[in-house]
């Protein structure tokens, strides 16, 4: 912006200068400051309006987790609260409620579509369910098909036991036994789930 106080007046000068260009210049200035204001205005109600919507979201989810025969709650965080990051975990909640009421094939209607998560840590594991579930249900090459998927090192270890679990279930006990010695050497030395691993391979022998 051009300098409006001219060099070389007098202080007196310079300040009638500044009065003259506050006076000429009044309107353009109002509109700037409000334009700014409502700007910051504008984005704080933004922000509220958002942390509104999160802890409505969050609300109905404990809702739905209280109580996971309340489909109605489920609808209200699918239609209207998609971007909260609940829905995920409440479609997780109604699978698993589905499950335990040995619906699998509505437990399999709620994980499909989050097989194919943007969270590669969230599809592989809704992955491993799914499989679990076919397993349950006897779907021995469904099962292992979801499995086939693009090879994550940090699942490999737990893929492999399922998989032994599978051909076990199908009796196909070599590569029952494969897998289980696969996974064996991918899973954390000395855990929990090594030792069961052991045991299925013992009692293979």
């Amino acid at each position: 912006m051009k300098n409006f106080i001219e060099l070389g007046k007098t202080e007196e000068e310079q300040v009638e200068q500044v009065k003259r260009w506050i006076k000429e210049n009044t309107l353009q200035i109002v509109v700037g400051v409000t334009l700014g204001l409502g700007g910051i205005w504008s984005f704080d109600a933004y922000k509220n309006y958002q942390h509104s919507q999160l802890i409505e979201a969050r609300s109905i989810y404990l809702t739905l987790r209280a109580n996971p025969n309340d489909t109605q709650a489920y609808e209200q965080l699918k239609n209207n609260r998609t971007s909260s990051g609940y829905l995920d975990q409440a479609t997780l909640i109604l699978a698993k409620n589905a499950v335990a009421n040995k619906n699998y094939t509505q437990a399999l209607e709620y994980l499909t579509p989050l097989s194919d998560a943007s969270n590669v840590s969230i599809a592989k594991v809704v992955n491993m369910r799914i499989a679990s579930l076919h397993l349950e249900m006897g779907n021995y090459k469904q099962a292992l098909s979801v499995l086939n998927t693009a090879p994550n090192s940090a699942f490999d270890g737990l893929y492999n036991q399922l998989k032994g679990d599978i051909y076990l279930a199908d009796k196909q006990t070599d590569n029952a036994k494969k897998h289980y010695e696969l996974a064996l050497n991918q899973i954390f030395k000395n855990s929990g789930l090594q030792n069961l691993i052991k045991i299925k391979l013992s009692d293979l022998n």
